[in-house]
């Protein structure tokens, strides 16, 4: 064999060796698939080669976080892959309040979470309606009236691009785990420290290292009834059944 074959040989086991560890990072439990983050981190290189491929077996209106985190990795280190612009809003979103979330979606792939956060807040405002808007702020009251589709949308985007960590579904099957106690679920996802309120926005952790739940964030100076209304809402209790 001369080194030319050796080469390739090389090359094409590198090539299985990673395919073979993406399925295996797909098929995997959310538990297996968290041991497996920094594994296909380190296969970059190799996954940058494979390309468009990768993503051929995934549903773009799907909800696998799989997916989202080798589009991340490859944002982080092989940001020429993104030449082709459609990779920066591969996941396809739905509104039936003529939103685009394409900046959302941009945001949380590059993992700007704050800005993400901010986003998402205002998009809250807008689906609540022009009071809500003009006030600056939504009433609990407003939010059984928001869109379902638009509500879907933004919990499915932050599912996806946080290993499916964030999200209001998230937030509301934390709140389940603790019997539905409030005042249970703020120290869990990192709302409350020692009995005090974290402090926004420098105190929060806008990162991946954040406790499950952490993001987005609802406002709490007004009280619980604007996020109980958010995770009771039918288009979030539909989501992975956290029916509250």
């Amino acid at each position: 064999m001369d080194l030319l074959e050796m080469t390739n040989k090389d090359h094409e086991d590198h090539y299985k060796s990673t395919l073979n560890l993406v399925k295996k990072f797909i098929d995997s439990n959310q538990r297996k698939r968290i041991n497996l983050l920094s594994d296909i981190e380190s296969e970059v290189d190799n996954l940058f080669l494979i390309g468009k491929k990768l993503f051929d077996d995934f549903e773009q209106d799907g909800d696998d976080w799989a997916v989202g985190w080798l589009l991340q990795v490859l944002k982080k280190h092989k940001p020429l892959f993104f030449n082709d612009k459609k990779y920066n809003n591969w996941f396809i979103t739905s509104s039936d309040a003529n939103i685009n979330y394409d900046e959302l979606q941009l945001k949380l792939l590059e993992q700007k979470f704050e800005d993400a956060d901010r986003l998402t807040s205002s998009f809250l405002r807008k689906l609540a309606g022009k009071l809500a808007e003009n006030r600056g702020y939504v009433f609990y009251s407003e939010v059984n009236n928001m869109s379902g589709i638009d509500l879907q949308t933004i919990d499915r985007l932050w599912s996806v691009y946080s290993n499916g960590k964030f999200g209001f579904s998230t937030q509301a099957k934390i709140l389940k785990s603790v019997g539905k106690k409030y005042e249970l679920l703020w120290p869990k996802i990192g709302w409350k420290n020692d009995g005090y309120w974290t402090r926004y926005p420098n105190a929060f952790s806008w990162s991946l290292d954040a406790p499950e739940g952490h993001m987005p964030l609802i406002n709490q100076l007004r009280g619980v009834r604007l996020m109980d209304s958010i995770l009771r809402h039918p288009a979030i209790s539909l989501r992975h059944n956290n029916i509250l």
